[in-house]
């Protein structure tokens, strides 16, 4: 039996970490979906780098609102109180250290926190950094959102990241669809993994340490 997260359930998972009053930016991909899954009796005050506060979950279809969307240019909505406004004020509110929280994709993370999300070495792909490079080093605390391998089976999480860099030592802590792992001076300690892998298995699948004081299972509903 699999018990590997999907998308949406390594998005539940995160959206469970983030504390009551927090402001939050999500960046483009897979990070979206995490505003669909914040408690409902929890307030998050959610960033959009394109300039939106209060941000909300993706609208019912039928519902949506060709004006208002996020920085990857899909529909959302705005919650009572949110806000909307220049590209240059919503990245004074990231260069200035006002979020509290940004969850990011990767293509890979190093096991001192370096972050590698905006290019890789194959040129048939054209890179794109948009904010990703102000955020992981304006917000507080970075996640990061990720599969914990990449679709031929190479490890994401390394010793040292070989694709440029986003930001050095920025990522605080890693959910894959196998494991939450915090970013530690001690190394990369793993706090939860899905129960059908053992802790063998895990370090087979990441080219880095992994260090296991006390591992609970990682679990999520069914999305």
């Amino acid at each position: 039996m699999n018990t590997a997260l999907n998308r949406k359930q390594i998005a539940w998972r995160i959206a469970q970490e983030i504390k009551e009053g927090s402001y939050v930016n999500l960046g483009i991909g897979m990070p979206e979906m995490v505003a669909n899954y914040i408690p409902k009796d929890r307030e998050i005050v959610f960033h959009s780098e394109n300039g939106l506060l209060g941000m909300g979950p993706t609208p019912d279809k039928g519902q949506e609102d060709g004006d208002l969307i996020n920085a990857g240019k899909k529909p959302v909505t705005l919650l009572e109180g949110g806000s909307y406004f220049s590209h240059t004020d919503s990245f004074a509110m990231i260069r200035g250290g006002h979020l509290d929280l940004c969850v990011l994709g990767a293509f890979q993370i190093s096991e001192s926190g370096d972050l590698a999300n905006w290019a890789t070495l194959n040129n048939s792909k054209p890179p794109g950094v948009g904010g990703a490079m102000d955020l992981a080093v304006g917000a507080r605390q970075v996640f990061v959102m990720t599969e914990h391998c990449t679709k031929d089976g190479q490890p994401k999480i390394m010793e040292h990241c070989s694709y440029p860099l986003t930001g050095t030592g920025v990522v605080n802590k890693i959910f894959t669809d196998l494991a939450v792992i915090d970013v530690t001076e001690e190394g990369l300690v793993v706090r939860e993994k899905v129960v059908d892998i053992t802790l063998g298995e895990l370090q087979n699948k990441t080219a880095a340490a992994l260090f296991e004081p006390k591992v609970c299972e990682l679990r999520a509903p069914i999305l």
